[in-house]
């Protein structure tokens, strides 16, 4: 089965899933607000540490923008528990896309199959589920933040 990849345009997919304190986040029910889809590889890993600082330290800015930031890695939602409190993350959602095995990953045509974890991407989808950025980063990469507020202003 070939994997879409989707682009600027597109229709964002609908999921839900887990987020760190076990609450179920649909991308459905933010319709209405514009989404930042931050994926990362996997937690707790020096940049990818930083990508959800990032998200949680501007916060007021995604606020500002009505928007909201969410954090999606293959990780378990335990896992982004314990991670999301080593880090300092407490408003920011980090999303578990653990079971079936990065699924959301796969629907959004990011998932690398050898690593078993998604690429580190960000895409912005707008109120009414419409991808209006998408930007694959170099796994090593912290996605510039500045560039995301950018962008979202756009939007």
């Amino acid at each position: 089965m070939a994997v879409k990849t989707l682009n600027v345009g597109d229709v964002a997919p609908d999921f839900t899933l887990k987020d760190q304190n076990g609450e179920e986040v649909t991308l459905r029910g933010l319709r209405g607000t514009k989404v930042v889809l931050s994926f990362h590889p996997l937690a707790w890993t020096r940049v990818c540490t930083i990508q959800m600082q990032d998200l949680e330290q501007h916060k007021a800015d995604f606020d500002r923008l009505d928007a909201v930031a969410l954090g999606l890695s293959v990780d378990s939602s335990p896992s982004k528990k314990a991670w999301a409190d080593d880090i300092g993350v407490a408003r920011t959602p980090l999303l578990a896309d653990f079971w079936p095995h990065g699924e959301v990953a796969r629907l959004y045509g990011i998932f690398r199959e050898r690593h078993g974890s998604s690429e580190r991407a960000v895409l912005i989808v707008d109120e009414g589920g419409v991808i209006r950025f998408k930007k694959v980063y170099p796994t090593a990469q912290v996605p510039d933040i500045q560039e995301i507020l950018e962008a979202l202003e756009q939007v």
